[in-house]
């Protein structure tokens, strides 16, 4: 098949375009790689262009025409982002969804969407949908990628990716004109992908994203950070996230690096060291478990490793942060550096595959100052962005050089920012969204008609750098009945800042203080128990038990000396806090897909719980309905301790 004429990079306005102009001028440059069975396979852009425009001809053969939905759904695969590009080929939109979603939460999406086609990955997928689709009407046909365990399926309405390519590939004559006259005719201006928002407060909402705002959003944020197709990174994220379309699509086709996809999740983190990426992102849970990981193993170490580990880490601190900033640092301080580096920085990087990073963020929630400095203090560029689906992820960045923990960086190129009368953050921006389909009503109270889009979250500048700050969700910021500000968030990061807690929600608005629940993290708590000769069965049985509460409580009561430091939130320090006798689980509706807290479920489901945090009870029953990956439904109970949380006068208090 022939590429389309080369178009000047201002014409390369939709993912197509750019595809073309890839393979093009980079043709044997690596697209795409992708390991299975231990081994990784890749594929050049002119390789990945000849998959895509198969692809496209066979949707279109199948009936995909323009103004279609296609439903992607999987874990992070090339073919399944080509399916992407290969549906917007053929005029449609893709709408990847979390392939952790259970069959209720996909019907609504797909009903929603009205998706006519879904690309999915393997039977566990296409089972899913088969048991829902008598509830959408629309869904005419479901390709799936990987064969096993499918050949006795009825294949009336099923069909391989395979299959479509070859069928497209045997139609070409006819076929490839269409396609051609189809991504000719497209421009920015037009819907290129449909994100659904995570839902923390209600039903997730169908975010629809031109192409001009991924491309524009990705070019600038790739020239903010000097991204060139020499770079890489390892998609291993959920593709229904809308960072994981702007790093894996939007940046990669603009500059045309490679995108490299885990075998599994099992095997990221070795997939992760053996690619060895030059640009990542992570959530800060995963930067948290990846220290939680070194601090366990080095527990366990010998005595004068132990010792050499915990010098040059302490060296670290003091001095690495200055050294990648490129701030002044005494000679003898950056040799003995250098040694640390040898002996210590060096083979810890490369064992959590950061040996190559040239450019790190992280985002979503408040990352730990001591786990964000411990990593820049390693030479790893980590760096914080804030962002929104609504935003085509950007809205601030932080330029290298000017890295804190506290504040979220500069406006992005491009981004407009305010703050208004009542400390909400609002911005302007190429990337801001079109619609929120099928919701006029959300789009108009989300976005003026002079593009500034409302963010939800409370916040102020920095005087003196100019950098933003983020508090809370503006909705959650509160009141205690003193009439002292109440940010739940900011409390929840606080303790969340501590490896044994991996979770946290907070109570009191309206309330006379401020009262939590606590999840321990299993692998930090159960390691210590392990090392200390505590035994238990059961994650309940180790939440509950008395040396791990009072191991909690010390750190909550750290974690309030540290509120207490904060002249207008001192108010929040936790008085009183539960251990959760279970994790708090998506599959309960108690958290999001993407691992926040939905905060009136949580206070509906536990009721009983917070009620009993703010009486004189010691204890309180506890029991619920969980939800079980193969559908069944169960309860778990258990009696649960209520503590007390030692506090500490705060510095000054001021009521807002």
């Amino acid at each position: 098949m022939a590429l389309s004429h080369q178009t000047p990079e201002d014409a390369c306005d939709t993912f197509a375009k750019l595809l073309d102009r890839n393979a093009a001028v980079r043709g044997d440059r690596p697209a795409a790689r992708e390991k299975a069975l231990g081994v990784w396979a890749s594929w050049t852009w002119a390789e990945a262009r000849e998959e895509v425009r198969a692809l496209a001809m066979g949707l279109r053969e199948l009936g995909l025409a323009p103004g279609d939905r296609v439903a992607v759904v999987g874990t992070n695969r090339p073919q399944l982002y080509w399916s992407m590009i290969a549906s917007q080929c053929c005029g449609a939109q893709p709408v990847p969804l979390y392939q952790d979603s259970v069959a209720d939460e996909m019907a609504y999406v797909l009903d929603h969407a009205e998706v006519r086609f879904a690309v999915v990955e393997d039977q566990e997928q296409v089972d899913k949908l088969l048991a829902i689709a008598d509830r959408l009407p629309m869904l005419e046909r479901i390709l799936y990628l990987d064969p096993r365990g499918l050949r006795r399926y009825d294949h009336g309405r099923l069909t391989a990716l395979s299959e479509a390519q070859a069928k497209g590939r045997e139609h070409a004559a006819r076929l490839e004109p269409e396609i051609n006259a189809v991504v000719a005719a497209q421009t920015g201006a037009e819907p290129c992908v449909m994100l659904y928002t995570s839902g923390t407060t209600g039903k997730p909402k169908g975010v629809v994203l031109s192409y001009d705002n991924i491309l524009k959003t990705s070019r600038a944020s790739a020239a903010f950070d000097g991204l060139t197709d020499r770079d890489s990174i390892l998609a291993y994220l959920p593709m229904a996230w809308v960072g994981d379309f702007i790093f894996s699509m939007g940046q990669a086709y603009v500059t045309g690096f490679c995108v490299a996809c885990p075998e599994s999740a099992e095997t990221m983190m070795t997939d992760l060291r053996e690619i060895g990426p030059s640009y990542f992102f992570a959530p800060p849970r995963i930067f948290e478990t990846l220290l939680t990981s070194v601090t366990i193993r080095m527990e366990d170490a010998g005595p004068i490793k132990k010792r050499l580990f915990d010098h040059f880490i302490g060296h670290a601190r003091r001095v690495g942060c200055a050294i990648l900033d490129g701030r002044p640092v005494s000679t003898a301080d950056r040799l003995w550096y250098r040694v640390g580096e040898a002996l210590v920085y060096g083979p810890l990087k490369n064992a959590l595959g950061m040996s190559r990073i040239r450019v790190g963020y992280t985002a979503g929630e408040a990352i730990g100052p001591e786990i964000f400095e411990f990593y820049r203090s390693l030479g790893v560029n980590l760096k914080q962005l804030y962002g929104q689906t609504e935003a085509s992820v950007f809205i601030t960045q932080q330029p290298d050089g000017a890295v804190r923990a506290d504040t979220v960086g500069v406006p992005s190129p491009g981004v407009e920012l305010r703050i208004g009368e009542s400390g909400e953050v609002f911005y302007r921006s190429p990337g801001v969204f079109m619609e929120y389909y099928r919701n006029a009503e959300a789009t108009a109270e989300t976005k003026d008609a002079e593009g500034w889009v409302a963010t939800g979250d409370a916040g102020f500048f920095e005087p003196d750098t100019g950098q933003l700050r983020i508090i809370d969700r503006a909705k959650d910021v509160g009141k205690l009945t003193s009439g002292a500000l109440f940010a739940p968030k900011y409390v929840e990061n606080k303790l969340k800042f501590f490896p044994d807690i991996k979770e946290a929600v907070s109570f009191g608005h309206g309330r006379d203080h401020v009262c939590a629940f606590v999840n321990i993290d299993l692998d930090s708590v159960g390691a210590w128990a392990e090392r200390n000769n505590v035994a238990y069965a059961s994650y309940q049985e180790l939440a509950q038990h008395p040396r791990v509460t009072g191991k909690i409580a010390a750190q909550v009561a750290e974690a309030n000396r540290s509120i207490a430091s904060d002249p207008l939130l001192s108010a929040c320090q936790v008085r009183r806090f539960l251990i959760l006798h279970k994790e708090l689980d998506p599959d309960d509706g108690e958290m999001t897909r993407t691992m926040k807290v939905r905060r009136r479920i949580i206070a509906e489901r536990y009721q009983p719980l917070i009620d009993a945090l703010y009486s004189d009870a010691t204890e309180v029953f506890a029991d619920v309905e969980v939800s079980y990956e193969d559908g069944r439904k169960g309860r778990i109970s258990a009696t649960v301790r209520i503590i007390d949380a030692e506090t500490v006068e705060p510095a000054r208090e001021i009521a807002a």
